[in-house]
């Protein structure tokens, strides 16, 4: 049968543009322009493939909640890649310890009085090198929800959006770095202090405080990431009569309050309470994010045809690591540096 082909220039709303992709798939659908311009890669011209790209506003919006709406994705180094590239290979100094000929990764200076002759030194830089890994979402709309377009567009918007935050920062913390991000729980750039001799309780301000020296917070953006079941014992933490954990609506004007000047960012993603990275002082802009800005879209009516549903997949590129590959030795002093620091597991 003959498909009826629609023209118009630009789909007006997110479920318009899913709804015409489930279209073109009925027979005797009829075929929006729209779409075949949008169609991807092999699929171009070819409705039965299904491949799709959401439309670049659409796409846009998506991306945009997710990075805004994450505790993590909204701090991170977010670094887009064209649609032509798979991978990102990123130049930066290799700095391992802050001891006079290491700086900048060998860099040296000298008084007249300490050398006759001027030896020579220069910096060593590293390559990180991110290669695009594939989070994929897939969903069923009924035949009725397809009819409703508002309702269609604001439901998958608003699920896939928590959920890609959901997934993206979880791989931030603890990813593999096979086909997913490398998790900074998981990168040897993490700094783990130790828990205090014959320490009983879960957490002490002593953790605390050790883990703020151990902190490499140049720029002062460091903030503490911890696992809510933890929020009772930071009430009961004082140096002396001061509380160290100001919660909200007192002086503090951060989401979740401040502890020890930092603040305060509870998060689902932290692990369980005892373990090592259920509390975290971290610089996130010492992670990279690299993405291609557009999501893929494909359908199919055969999936759960006997339904009444139409089955959609989305396909997200993205990878990320932290720009450090090791924790820094300070120029004084005994405790590790790095922007990443956890607390040792104390059950």
């Amino acid at each position: 049968m003959k498909k009826r082909i629609t023209k118009s220039l630009k789909f007006n709303e997110f479920g318009e543009q899913l709804r015409a992709i489930a279209e073109i798939e009925r027979p005797g659908g009829s075929i929006d322009t729209r779409l075949i311009n949008s169609a991807a890669g092999a699929s171009e011209g070819v409705m039965s493939d299904g491949g799709y790209l959401v439309q670049q506003d659409f796409a846009s919006d998506l991306l945009k909640s997710v990075y805004e709406g994450g505790d993590l994705l909204s701090k991170v180094t977010n670094i887009p890649i064209s649609t032509k590239s798979n991978s990102l290979k990123i130049n930066l100094v290799d700095e391992v310890s802050r001891e006079d000929g290491y700086r900048w990764g060998g860099v040296q200076v000298y008084w007249e009085k300490e050398a006759g002759k001027i030896s020579e030194s220069k910096p060593k830089f590293k390559q990180l090198t991110l290669t695009l890994g594939k989070l994929t979402g897939l969903c069923y709309a009924t035949d009725e929800l397809l009819e409703d377009v508002s309702a269609l567009g604001s439901v998958i918007h608003a699920a896939f959006s928590d959920e890609f935050i959901f997934k993206l920062e979880d791989a931030i913390l603890r990813g593999s770095g096979a086909g997913e991000p490398l998790g900074i729980l998981n990168s040897d750039a993490l700094a783990v202090v130790s828990k205090e001799s014959g320490q009983t309780d879960i957490i002490c301000v002593e953790n605390l405080l050790k883990m703020l020296a151990s902190c490499y917070d140049k720029y002062g953006r460091a903030e503490w990431y911890i696992n809510g079941e933890l929020r009772p014992y930071l009430y009961k933490l004082k140096i002396g009569d001061t509380p160290v954990y100001l919660p909200n609506n007192s002086i503090a004007g951060a989401p979740f309050g401040i502890l020890l000047g930092k603040p305060v960012n509870f998060i689902e993603q932290a692990s369980a309470p005892g373990d090592v990275g259920d509390i975290l002082l971290a610089d996130m802009k010492e992670y990279i994010i690299t993405d291609k800005s557009n999501i893929k879209a494909q359908s199919s009516i055969h999936v759960r045809f006997i339904y009444d549903e139409t089955a959609f997949k989305f396909v997200y590129r993205v990878d990320g690591m932290p720009k450090w590959n090791s924790t820094i030795t300070p120029y004084k002093g005994s405790l590790v540096k790095s922007p990443f620091v956890a607390l040792e597991a104390r059950i």
